[in-house]
C-alpha cells in the first residue's frame, strides 16, 4: 500500500519549494501549497511507520495514540476518495468529514498545523453562468486561457485576451493590425525574427497580441482590461491587498473566463461580471473577505449579503477590527492626507 499512496501523493500534489512566495505555517508549509502536499506526505509516512508528525501535539489536546487513530482514518478516506484531494478546500472537507465525531478543537488544530482553511472559511458558491444575459449587459466575451500573475493587477482588476476570429471581434480588427499580423507570419516563415518581432510590437502597441496556445496554435487576440463589477478590493499597499490579489489569481489563473460586460469606466476598463469554470468570481471574493461590496456603484442585494456573511465570520480582511475602505484610502492619497 505504501507505493500506492506514494504514487497518489506524487501525481496529485506538489511539495513546497524554497522558491514559493508566502509565509510558512507551523508545519513549514508555504501558502502556495496550503498544506495539501504536507498532509499527503505525512499520510505516506504514517502508512510506513505508524508515526504521527512531531509538533502536532502543540496544536491539539488529544494524546499521540488518539492522533494515530486520526491518521489511520484519514489515510483510509484519502485512498478511497475519487479523485483524491488536490486543493486546500478539498483536503479540509475530507478531514472534517472523516473526523466529524472528534473534538472540534482537535480537528481545527490539525487543520491549522497544515495551514489548511478552517471549515467556517470555506464558501459555498452558486453554480453556473446565467442562461440568459442579465439586464444591462452590453455583450459577453470568452477569454483565452492565458491569465497569469502578470495579468492580475489587484483583487478587482485583470487583463484578458479574446480571439479576433470570434464573431464580435472579427469585424473590428484595425487594418494596420491585420497587415502587421500577415507580415509577421511572413517574416517568421523566412526566419527573419527581428522583422517578426518588430511587426509584433506594432500589434501590441495597437492593443492586440499574438498568443501561443498550449496546443501550439497561434492566434491573434485583442487585449481587454476588466474591472470586476460590484466589488472594491484593498489596494496593493493596503493591509490584505496582496492576499486579495492572490485569491483572485487563484480563481482565474490559466482559465478561460466568461465575462458579461456592462460598460466602461473612466479608465477605459470593461466593467463586468466574471465567471471562472462557472463560478462567479465576485461571489467568492466577497464570501472569502477579499473585497468590499462597492455599493456606491452596484446595488445588488446578494453582494451585500455575501459581504455580511464574511463580516460575521471575520474572515479575510474582516479579521481586522476596523479595515479601511479602499475608496476612502484612494481619496486620502489624492488629497495628500
Amino acid at each position: 500500500m505504501g507505493n500506492a499512496l506514494r504514487l497518489l501523493y506524487e501525481r496529485c500534489v506538489e511539495p513546497a519549494t524554497s522558491d514559493e512566495s508566502g509565509s510558512l505555517g507551523p508545519h513549514g508549509v508555504s501558502a502556495a501549497t496550503v498544506g495539501v502536499s504536507a498532509l499527503a506526505h505525512d499520510l505516506f509516512n504514517f502508512e510506513i511507520n505508524s508515526q504521527v508528525p512531531e509538533g502536532l501535539s502543540q496544536h491539539v489536546k488529544s494524546s499521540r495514540k488518539a492522533q494515530a487513530n486520526w491518521y489511520r482514518k484519514i489515510l483510509e478516506a484519502w485512498k478511497q476518495a475519487k479523485p483524491p484531494p488536490k486543493t486546500a478546500e478539498e483536503a479540509t472537507r475530507l478531514v472534517v468529514e472523516t473526523l466529524k465525531r472528534h473534538l472540534k478543537q482537535d480537528v481545527e488544530g490539525l487543520l491549522a498545523f497544515y495551514g489548511l482553511p478552517l471549515p467556517h472559511t470555506i464558501v459555498q458558491v452558486s453554480a453556473g453562468v446565467p442562461t440568459s444575459l442579465p439586464e444591462g449587459v452590453k455583450f459577453e466575451m470568452q477569454s483565452l486561457p492565458v491569465v497569469d500573475a502578470r495579468a492580475v493587477a489587484d483583487g478587482d482588476t485583470i487583463t484578458v485576451y479574446v480571439r479576433t476570429d470570434s464573431p464580435r471581434e472579427s469585424s473590428c480588427v484595425p487594418r494596420d493590425v491585420q497587415v502587421a499580423a500577415v507580415r509577421r507570419s511572413q517574416a517568421r516563415a523566412e526566419r527573419n525574427y527581428a522583422e517578426a518581432d518588430a511587426r509584433h510590437q506594432e500589434i501590441i502597441n495597437a492593443g492586440y497580441r499574438v498568443i501561443n496556445l498550449p496546443n501550439n496554435e497561434e492566434v491573434l487576440a485583442r487585449k481587454y482590461r476588466i474591472r470586476l463589477r460590484g466589488i472594491d478590493a484593498p489596494e496593493g499597499e493596503m493591509p490584505y491587498g496582496e492576499e486579495s490579489k492572490q485569491e483572485l489569481l487563484k480563481l482565474v489563473h490559466g482559465k478561460s473566463l466568461t465575462i458579461l460586460v456592462y460598460g466602461e469606466d473612466r479608465y477605459g476598463r470593461c466593467v463586468g461580471d466574471v465567471y471562472s469554470n462557472g463560478i462567479f468570481v465576485q461571489e467568492v471574493m466577497l464570501k472569502k473577505g477579499c473585497a468590499w461590496h462597492y455599493n456606491a456603484y452596484d446595488h445588488r442585494l446578494e453582494l451585500s449579503t455575501w459581504e455580511n456573511e464574511a463580516r460575521a465570520k471575520r474572515v479575510g480582511l474582516w479579521a481586522a477590527s476596523n479595515p479601511e475602505k479602499p475608496w476612502e484610502w484612494r481619496k486620502d492619497r489624492r488629497e495628500g492626507r
